[in-house]
């Protein structure tokens, strides 16, 4: 009797173990998948935290360059955009801007001064830089009869006499695992900052910027 007791005891351990394996076979899917899906999405979010950051970045430090003189109000330069746009790029680290994604930057500024109601307001200059190929979704240099740049409920003016220096970045993102994790595999934000000082809205030929340096504009065309 204690024998054959013993002998069924042995045969339900040997099921136990092989009732664990199958369940371990069902759910190690189950729980890979997830951890796989969570990995996915955690660097979906850090690289979407730092598109943002990058736009921030990019319109706080346009609306403070300027050459400073003491007989003119502070002017921008073509060579200024250019480091700024440059600087952003090597912000951006691995996500490398200028080869995965676009950076737009406009001067948004009061068609007239004073600016009388309804107001509009003008595109003087646009900027880009990367290789990405991304149009501005707010408008274009030359744009005259805006109501303000944003989102239709969130639109940015500027103040009369002024400029608000509006940021838009586009970037590509590549999924670690599979882009059906993801929300989009384009990231883009938008950042606009008010320009701090005076600054002189003049530029070459009424363009808006100087280049007396010489170099090449970072033109979107």
């Amino acid at each position: 009797m204690g024998e054959r007791a013993s002998r069924f005891a042995a045969r339900l351990r040997r099921a136990q173990m092989g009732v664990a394996a199958v369940e371990f076979a069902l759910t190690a899917p189950i729980i890979l998948g997830m951890f796989l899906a969570g990995a996915e999405l955690t660097n979906f979010a850090i690289t979407r935290m730092r598109v943002s950051q990058i736009a921030l970045h990019v319109a706080d430090n346009a609306s403070r360059i300027g050459t400073n003189s003491l007989l003119t109000a502070p002017q921008i330069s073509e060579a200024q955009i250019n480091d700024l746009l440059i600087g952003a790029n090597m912000q951006s680290g691995t996500l490398d801007l200028a080869a995965n994604g676009r950076i737009i930057i406009s001067s948004l500024e009061p068609v007239s001064n004073p600016n009388p109601e309804p107001k509009r307001f003008r595109i003087h200059w646009q900027r880009c830089y990367g290789a990405k190929a991304w149009s501005s979704s707010h408008g274009a240099q030359g744009d005259t009869d805006l109501e303000g740049m944003g989102p239709t409920s969130k639109q940015v003016t500027a103040p009369d006499g002024g400029a608000v220096i509006f940021v838009e970045v586009a970037y590509d993102y590549t999924p670690l695992i599979s882009a059906d994790i993801v929300p989009t595999t384009v990231i883009t934000d938008t950042a606009a900052m008010t320009v701090r000082d005076d600054r002189d809205y003049g530029g070459n030929g009424g363009t808006g910027v100087y280049n007396n340096e010489g170099v090449t504009a970072s033109t979107c065309a």
